[in-house]
């Protein structure tokens, strides 16, 4: 089931749902706003390796904006820090940004139980278009989970983007690749 506005408000005072600046009237029937944060960042190299670190170049959206261009993975990261303990959450596009022709993720949109972190954002366009840090993006929308979760993402010694950051996270799929894996013990 699909938390309702005033459930995710109980969750919030409880602590299990965090959001980081909280602004009211982002609160949305059954979801919150969430916004692009200043940070955008691309890939540094034409073709990438599964295998290996893609390095990135970031840069600050200027105050009168940026224009997106079709054919460019953009990495982006919202304003919000979240957090979620006990409930699944989802990120979707806010309607308005995808009858711009935005997609704010290629596959990533639901986050794992335990997930404490800004989002990332795999942003692509049809057309060229102008976007602005602070802008709505995307609605954060929480499920409830069936049955008891064995180790939270938080736990994990294997989650890749544990790691706190306010800015766009490249991917670390590299990571599971056996030169790349951690030993442990």
């Amino acid at each position: 089931m699909i938390l309702s506005d005033v459930k995710i408000r109980e969750e919030m005072r409880r602590g299990r749902i965090v959001i980081r600046p909280y602004r009211p009237d982002c609160l949305g029937t059954n979801s919150y706003d969430v916004h692009l944060g200043p940070y955008l960042a691309v890939y540094a190299r034409g073709a990438l390796d599964a295998r290996t670190p893609n390095p990135v170049r970031e840069f600050r959206i200027p105050r009168d904006g940026f224009v997106l261009v079709p054919g460019q993975l953009y990495l982006g990261v919202t304003e919000e820090y979240t957090e979620t303990h006990g409930f699944v959450p989802f990120l979707e596009g806010k309607s308005s940004v995808g009858r711009l022709g935005i997609d704010i993720h290629s596959t990533a949109g639901k986050g794992d139980e335990g997930f404490c972190n800004y989002w990332t954002l795999e942003m692509s366009v049809k057309l060229p278009v102008r976007i602005y840090g602070g802008m709505p993006v995307g609605q954060l929308i929480y499920f409830e989970i069936s049955g008891a979760v064995a180790r939270s993402y938080s736990a994990k010694r294997s989650a890749k983007y544990r790691r706190v950051s306010a800015h766009p996270t490249p991917s670390r799929m590299y990571l599971n690749f056996p030169r790349h894996r951690r030993r442990s013990g």
